[in-house]
């Protein structure tokens, strides 16, 4: 099967399981100038021709002053192929970095995720695709159990806080062995950031642990994503999801009295205030 055949099935699958896109939606999407993102751009590109669910595309890019290869080649990748685009220099951005050029990626995140829903919200858009892959999922997984102590990932899609924006991650189940291999046959601009070159970050060491247990088990990023999708709750530690009322000695109940008390507040839905418009039938 080719690249870009793998690539649509997967990005398809993702879209149809967790109800991405919907009739009508004007979907922004983050070109970084990176693989995984032009990747995005150029299936969803795709699937907008054939599919019968009619959605628009805006590409943007943001712009916060740590590109290593200079912008204009991505500007004429996008105009060759009438693709819209929108780059965004980053004023607060720029003055983080001449202010403290030593800044951790967390800051810089929360300042690139500020400038996307001001361009989103600029240009009409109500969806923002971010181009999260498979590896940064079980990336994520392994961060938060290790250095948060919390047994989480990424949300393939969620509301923004404020409710403005759906962001969907369509690459879910595309690995970035893939991503990597379709850029390259096409040919596409990448452009860098100085951020990926970093080393000794907690992200780095993940992704080099991932790499290594790969070489043995291959399939070890599809299992991890498995299971996300199979969470087998009795055997965790959380007692929001156990029975502890009573065991066959019936002292259970007792013994249990000596532990806090767990937070009990049910989950909220997350797409409440989203109802959807039409089925997918990608």
């Amino acid at each position: 099967m080719s690249l870009k055949k793998t690539l649509q099935r997967r990005v398809s699958k993702a879209i149809h399981e967790f109800k991405m896109i919907r009739e009508g939606d004007h979907i922004a999407i983050g070109v970084s100038g990176g693989k995984d993102s032009l990747t995005l751009l150029d299936v969803l590109l795709e699937l907008q021709r054939k599919s019968p669910v009619k959605f628009t595309v805006h590409a943007f890019t943001v712009e916060q002053g740590k590109f290593l290869r200079p912008i204009e080649p991505l500007g004429d990748y996008m105009k060759a192929r009438n693709i819209p685009w929108t780059c965004y220099r980053d004023k607060p951005s720029f003055k983080l970095l001449e202010d403290q050029p030593e800044h951790g990626c967390d800051l810089c995140s929360r300042f690139r995720r500020r400038a996307v829903y001001e361009i989103a919200s600029s240009l009409g858009a109500n969806v923002v695709a971010l181009g999260h892959t498979a590896d940064d999922f079980c990336e994520a997984l392994l961060r938060n159990t290790l250095y948060t102590g919390r047994l989480s990932a990424l949300p393939p899609v969620t509301p923004s806080r404020t409710k403005d924006f759906r962001l969907i991650r369509p690459l879910v189940y595309v690995s970035e062995e893939v991503t990597s291999a379709y850029a390259e046959e096409q040919g596409m601009p990448l452009t860098p950031c100085v951020c990926s070159h970093r080393t000794g970050t907690v992200r780095r060491r993940m992704r080099e642990f991932l790499d290594e247990v790969k070489q043995d088990h291959p399939h070890v990023l599809e299992n991890m994503l498995a299971a996300m999708s199979r969470i087998d709750t009795p055997r965790l530690l959380d007692r929001r999801f156990l029975d502890l009322e009573e065991d066959s000695d019936g002292d259970l109940e007792s013994r249990s009295e000596a532990l806090p008390e767990a937070d009990n507040t049910p989950a909220q839905p997350q797409f409440a205030t989203l109802p959807i418009l039409a089925q997918s039938s990608f």
